[in-house]
């Protein structure tokens, strides 16, 4: 059986990112150094959530639980072929009520994009975040990975050569950008991962994040 490009563990998870960055070129370019990590990110509105009491209002009074996803950490390891991410990250509660212990359960989710919109590999994992009587405030870690085949995150020879070749000026295409070839732009977007961690929502919960 074949490999598969893409899994991803959801145990207790999170995820940090490895970054480019941007170099001045002594012959007067910008040397973008690229990695075969993938960045690491809470997609907006998916970082947060909002429980009200059993029913359909949501109003302040009828406030329950609030509970955001905090520290969010990654390591990258892609000497061989995969590319592993290893992915932390807290949950800090607030309740309204708390006379009595209680434990709160949190779904959340994580994913790997490719190319900036295609999810490949999803997991959605729960963390129990534990209330003594009396607290008002608790918190619990997570963990969990993602895994890429390192040849889907590897440029292919000929892009790669054609984005990091010297143009000089007044050659005749020194001022054209290699992105805007639609066949190069495509090549790096397939060689483009993120993994995303977030919250996993209810319809009504995402509306909710939507509307404040």
């Amino acid at each position: 059986m074949k490999k598969p490009l893409v899994a991803v563990s959801a145990l207790t998870l999170a995820l940090g990112g490895c970054a480019t960055r941007g170099e001045i070129d002594q012959t007067g370019g910008i040397t973008a150094v690229r990695s075969a990590c993938p960045t690491v990110a809470i997609p907006a509105g998916t970082g947060d959530v909002t429980m009200f009491d059993a029913g359909t209002s949501q109003a302040e009074s009828a406030l329950d639980v609030i509970a955001t996803i905090t520290d969010l950490r990654s390591t990258c390891g892609d000497a061989g072929d995969q590319v592993n991410t290893q992915v932390t990250f807290n949950i800090i509660a607030r309740r309204t009520r708390y006379d009595a212990a209680r434990d709160v359960v949190f779904p959340y989710f994580i994913t790997v994009v490719r190319g900036g919109t295609a999810v490949v590999a999803k997991r959605v994992g729960n963390v129990t975040v534990h209330f003594d009587a009396g607290q008002n405030r608790a918190q619990a870690a997570a963990t969990g990975s993602s895994q890429i085949a390192r040849a889907a995150a590897t440029l292919p020879e000929d892009v790669r050569k054609e984005l990091t070749r010297r143009r000089k000026a007044g050659d005749q295409d020194a001022a054209v950008d290699p992105l805007s070839r639609p066949e190069v732009r495509q090549a790096v977007l397939n060689a483009t991962f993120e993994t995303l961690v977030g919250f996993q929502l209810t319809d009504d919960q995402l509306k909710y994040n939507a509307q404040r």
